[in-house]
């Protein structure tokens, strides 16, 4: 066999050298219930041909992201993205290369990584940033932790704007680190009184801007409240691209920054991979996780770059490591860079303001219809509807009529009756006149 090439009697001297009579021996801490007791029902063997005929029959059951009205986000967005930026990535020196772990012989990487801190501290407003993280959750988690590490103190007290997944990422971390989570309630109306929250013990507020609603928030005086009580504020951005307009997190005086960097260069995919963004103060850079590439130059005088620092568990001594990221999302830290370059300064505003224009025209449309309520005052291309019904039930209706109409709440929080009419929409530069005015039909059809 082209992918089996043990024999029977190979296995059976295998399984002899372990002790073991037979494979199913192998699965005995798989609980009995989780064992199938027959062959998954598909066919034993079809030709390349078939299986792709096969495959593409049940990819046409889904609604196609590319090719019909698509207003999801909440967390992931579908942008544009220039086609050199998949040229450019694809070139061998790019795609098969790994982490720097001779980092004098891969400058190429280390230029790449610098430039992308360089874009990233400039997004963020702050003075350094790493190179990088996994993605916008876990980059949370590890901001906590490392506002922690600054403090001395562990007790995080989490927005109910936060978006739900990167609250839980945060619980799990502390489940298994060791601090305490104070998490408020969603926040649907994008008020809440985080500063009268913050005490001694506090080691830092996790708000994040635009919120998982859309809300659009002056952080400048939640982060006094915590400077004034000794804790860190720290500001997670879901869509990079509203830094294109709105005020950078380090000018309303965010101490640590966590991003998601998927927006740019990176496609929608089936739950990545993406790529997380991190940002501080060069006052805190010895307590910031995964590594940094730096500028230097070498005996011949000629620019050079290394790994200034790196804190990570492969490198130094378990005890002393920050984190234990394993990777920095390397091809998607690149496909960031590129596109982002691309774009330069006057172009990345130009996709934010056409973000912005883009929701707002949505907005107007879609709040003019009967039994909706646009629940937001501000917002950059992503907004709450709050609906005359269930809004899980209007989605799968919207989705009959061919719109993938955006992504109700109630999918974080089942329990929660009070937010189940809330639906999030997301508008980008890739929405047309066109398919807001389909989404808007289909809306009024399934409310009617």
């Amino acid at each position: 066999m082209r992918y089996l090439p043990l024999t029977d009697a190979d296995r059976n001297a295998m399984l002899a050298t372990i002790g073991a009579e037979r494979i199913d021996d192998l699965y005995v801490d798989v609980p009995e219930a989780a064992r199938l007791d027959t062959p998954v029902a598909l066919p034993r063997h079809q030709g390349e041909m078939e299986v792709e005929r096969a495959l593409a029959a049940m990819a046409a059951k889904n609604l196609h992201g590319a090719r019909e009205p698509f207003f999801l986000g909440c967390g992931a967005y579908r942008h544009h993205i220039p086609a050199t930026v998949d040229h450019l990535i694809q070139r061998g020196e790019f795609l098969t290369s790994y982490t720097p772990y001779q980092p004098e012989i891969t400058q190429g990487t280390l230029q790449m990584l610098f430039e992308f801190q360089t874009m990233v501290a400039m997004l963020a407003g702050m003075e350094i940033a790493n190179a990088s993280m996994y993605d916008g959750a876990s980059g949370t988690a590890e901001a906590v932790l490392m506002a922690n590490r600054v403090t001395r103190r562990h007790r995080a007290i989490l927005s109910g704007g936060l978006h739900p997944h990167y609250r839980e990422t945060v619980e799990t971390y502390a489940r298994y680190s060791g601090f305490d989570i104070a998490a408020e309630p969603p926040a649907p109306g994008g008020v809440e009184d985080l500063s009268g929250l913050i005490d001694d013990r506090t080691s830092c507020v996790v708000v994040q801007n635009p919120d998982v609603f859309g809300h659009v928030r002056d952080l400048a005086p939640l982060a006094e409240a915590c400077h004034a009580a000794g804790a860190l504020l720290v500001v997670v951005v879901t869509e990079v691209v509203s830094l294109g307009l709105l005020r950078p997190p380090g000018e309303m005086g965010a101490d640590i920054v966590a991003c998601e960097g998927q927006s740019l260069g990176n496609p929608l995919g089936f739950g990545g991979p993406y790529v997380g963004l991190f940002a501080t103060r060069a006052k805190y850079v010895r307590q910031m996780p995964g590594r940094l590439a730096g500028e230097t130059a070498d005996s011949e005088g000629r620019r050079g770059w290394v790994l200034t620092l790196s804190t990570r568990e492969q490198h130094i001594r378990r005890e002393k490591a920050t984190s234990n990221i394993c990777t920095n999302s390397g091809l998607c830290a690149l496909a960031f860079t590129i596109h982002l370059a691309l774009l330069g300064e006057a172009g990345f505003t130009r996709l934010a303001r056409l973000n912005h224009e883009a929701a707002i025209a949505a907005a107007d449309r879609l709040g003019a219809i009967e039994g909706v309520d646009v629940v937001n005052q501000t917002f950059f291309n992503e907004f709450t509807l709050k609906l005359a019904r269930p809004a899980a039930e209007v989605v799968e209706g919207l989705a009959a009529r061919g719109v993938l109409g955006g992504v109700p709440f109630s999918r974080f929080h089942p329990e929660a009756p009070d937010l189940a009419n809330l639906l999030i929409v997301a508008v980008t530069e890739t929405n047309t006149a066109e398919g807001v005015a389909a989404f808007a039909a289909a809306l009024e059809e399934v409310l009617a």
